[in-house]
């Protein structure tokens, strides 16, 4: 079965994971990429480092966010929202993006990247120590979709 997710399912799915995809645009170059993230319901929030995709989005805000569940082929989840690339400089707004992050559930196995503090997952007690670019993306509009395989087993009853 193929369908739509609604409104409370793609939250879930926005919350429940921590590696989606930023899509960028600018000077007529397309841009994907992967990124960890933390969502808390109003903001994608991110942190990475100086380079093309930050590039981009200071030229042009508008993005693309992805978040795929995936169990396997036949069962999956997907949500494509748009937005507003936000960069955020002030002390108050980067602690909370950072909090936000370094609060997320991350799987046991993870990225250098996913980890914000030197001794992780042993936590800073600043996080002004956090070095890097920390944005937001504002999703104003999302679309979800869904499949689910099921199978269809044939008992022969005697």
């Amino acid at each position: 079965m193929f369908g739509k997710l609604n409104e409370n399912e793609m939250e879930e799915v926005l919350r429940n994971q921590a590696l989606g995809r930023i899509g960028c645009h600018h000077d007529g170059v397309t841009y994907v990429t992967p990124i960890s993230y933390a969502y808390d319901g109003a903001y994608v929030y991110c942190h990475t480092r100086e380079g093309m995709k930050v590039k981009m989005m200071r030229n042009n805000p508008q993005v693309c966010f992805e978040v795929d569940e995936i169990l396997n082929m036949g069962n999956w989840k997907s949500v494509i929202g748009w937005g507003d690339f936000e960069e955020l400089t002030s002390v108050a707004d980067r602690k909370t993006a950072l909090l936000c992050l370094v609060n997320r559930v991350l799987p046991i196995i993870s990225s250098e990247t996913t980890h914000l503090f030197p001794h992780w997952p042993f936590s800073s007690p600043d996080l002004g120590d956090i070095k890097g670019i920390v944005f937001r993306i504002k999703l104003m509009t999302k679309t979800g979709r869904f499949e689910k395989f099921e199978q269809v087993s044939e008992h022969k009853f005697a």
